[in-house]
């Protein structure tokens, strides 16, 4: 349910900057720069050498079309819970279903265009490929952490993955040591 059709018909809750739900609107309003606050849900997926898959995002996206971004990303959607989203923005997007999420942190993004909570998992896992969604993904990809850091402010990645990945850098050491100690 992501087409640009259904823009007028997707109902984000609006929340506060801790997550409480404080009233309802449509994708289409939360993206046209009210700043309307709406959640949003991302997962980092590790292999166990410690590379990070990334998606392309499709060409017909909205937002940022064409450039690499984190693994699963995708809006709650109104009565869902952040888990349930998580749950099922990983399966639609990437094809993954057999993961145990660690939540690492919740922060607020904004962009010119809208205003989201982020609430960022990350996991390892086994599989070595996943069946990407068409329409949300042209290509995915494991990168080594280096291979990201070169790519860095040349355009490649979307803005929000660049600074989410700074976060993201910091606090995997604690989380996952067994990456980084190897």
């Amino acid at each position: 349910m992501h087409n640009q059709d259904l823009s007028e018909i997707e109902i984000f809750p609006i929340v506060d900057p801790e997550g409480n739900v404080i009233g309802k609107a449509t994708r289409k309003e939360c993206h046209s720069g009210s700043k309307l606050l709406h959640p949003v849900v991302h997962l980092h997926v590790f292999n166990k050498q410690g590379k990070l898959f990334l998606q392309r995002r499709a060409l017909t996206k909205y937002i940022q079309p064409g450039k690499w971004d984190t693994a699963v990303g995708g809006h709650r959607d109104y009565g869902e819970t952040v888990e349930q989203a998580l749950a099922r923005e990983a399966r639609e997007e990437i094809g993954i279903i057999d993961f145990v999420p660690v939540k690492l942190f919740h922060y607020v993004y904004n962009s010119d265009k809208e205003s989201e909570l982020v609430d960022t998992y990350c996991t390892i896992t086994d599989q070595e490929s996943f069946t990407c969604d068409p329409a949300e993904v042209i290509e995915g990809k494991f990168w080594s952490i280096q291979e990201i850091t070169d790519a860095l402010g040349s355009g490649m990645l979307t803005p929000n993955f660049e600074d989410e990945f700074k976060l993201l850098m910091k606090a995997l050491p604690n989380v996952f040591p067994q990456l980084f100690n190897a």
